[in-house]
């Protein structure tokens, strides 16, 4: 199959199969009263309180049926595990919320442990891997930096920093699903561009690997796009840590298995920022007891400044795709 065709098949797969569960998703959550608590001290969101949750579900489905049936591969059947692992352990951490009435699912150190536990086997199989090894791509250039073994605890940074940056930005309406869409839409254009080039070089096996990892990604942006039908504002329902620790390990998939880690930074700059908002507030409150922001992630605090909700998803989504295209900019050199 052409792989232009395949790449929007599967970007159309993801969008269908989320547009049609997202609606008995919502019903389901609503039957069981699987709804989100709010935390107590984000009283802009009060009204919020008793949307149904965990609908990520729903376009984790879309995702997962794209790939079987259209990248039946190795790099992309592992990407889609390594995604569903964490939305496994974000599964648990919105049941036991929902299950005891409270925001505090899974203790820290649980999800840690089992974030970790996902990232080591991801990272085991890239250090393995013929197709992934050990080198990634600097940005703006075309050389390819060798890690070595320091690759190992590199590849493991990214997979937790990525899980949690993206963790952190779902806190509005449509953040995450808008600007994780942009972020898979770039990477799903590198992964392309990668595929075209292998097989021009003679690489068969390798540009099937990378136009699956395509499909994967081009699925995500779909499914992601159906899904902001369901949760922009005003939300009738959020992902949940279930939805956004699975787009944040799918998210560190499309970088990683591509050999563009340190493209993620750019394209995900607003993933970035909200991961650095919240640890400057931290560090700097306990240092002198005093706060930066008005509140964090940053987000946040810019709802405090009196910014619309809507504003702030729609300035995240643009400033995603400004650094998108600066990452696909950099590619091309």
């Amino acid at each position: 199959m052409d792989l232009t065709l395949r790449l929007l098949l599967s970007v159309l797969v993801g969008f269908a199969v989320t547009a049609l569960l997202s609606r008995p998703v919502i019903a389901f959550a609503k039957h069981a009263k699987a709804s989100q608590t709010i935390l107590f001290y984000v009283d802009k969101h009060e009204g919020k309180k008793g949307t149904p949750t965990m609908g990520g579900i729903a376009f984790l489905a879309g995702v997962t049926a794209a790939v079987l049936v259209l990248g039946r591969h190795k790099l992309a059947i592992v990407a889609l595990c390594v995604t569903l692992g964490y939305g496994l352990i974000g599964f648990l951490d919105d049941f036991i919320k929902v299950k005891f009435k409270r925001n505090l699912g899974l203790k820290a150190y649980q999800k840690i442990i089992g974030q970790l536990g996902i990232a080591a086997i991801a990272t085991a199989f890239c250090y393995t891997s013929g197709a992934i090894g050990t080198a990634v791509r600097v940005p703006f250039t075309e050389i390819y930096l060798d890690f070595g073994w320091a690759y190992i605890p590199f590849c493991a940074f990214v997979f937790i920093a990525m899980t949690n940056a993206v963790n952190l930005t779902d806190g509005l309406d449509g953040l995450v699903a808008g600007s994780g869409s942009v972020y898979f839409a770039a990477f799903g254009i590198m992964i392309a561009m990668a595929a075209v080039s292998a097989a021009d070089d003679g690489m068969t096996v390798l540009s099937e690997e990378y136009s699956a990892m395509g499909v994967f990604a081009f699925a995500f942006f779909g499914a992601l796009i159906a899904f902001l039908w369901f949760n922009s504002n005003p939300a009738s329902v959020f992902m949940g840590d279930t939805g956004s620790l699975a787009t944040g390990g799918a998210a560190a998939c499309v970088a990683v298995f591509s050999q563009n880690a340190l493209f993620a930074p750019i394209v995900g700059i607003m993933f970035v920022v909200s991961c650095i908002s919240v640890i400057l507030q931290v560090l700097h409150f306990k240092r002198t007891g005093k706060r930066i922001f008005l509140m964090a992630p940053f987000h946040h605090h810019l709802e405090y400044k009196g910014i619309k909700e809507s504003k702030i998803v729609s300035c995240y989504a643009v400033i995603t795709l400004v650094a998108a295209t600066v990452a696909l900019i950099a590619y091309t050199l």
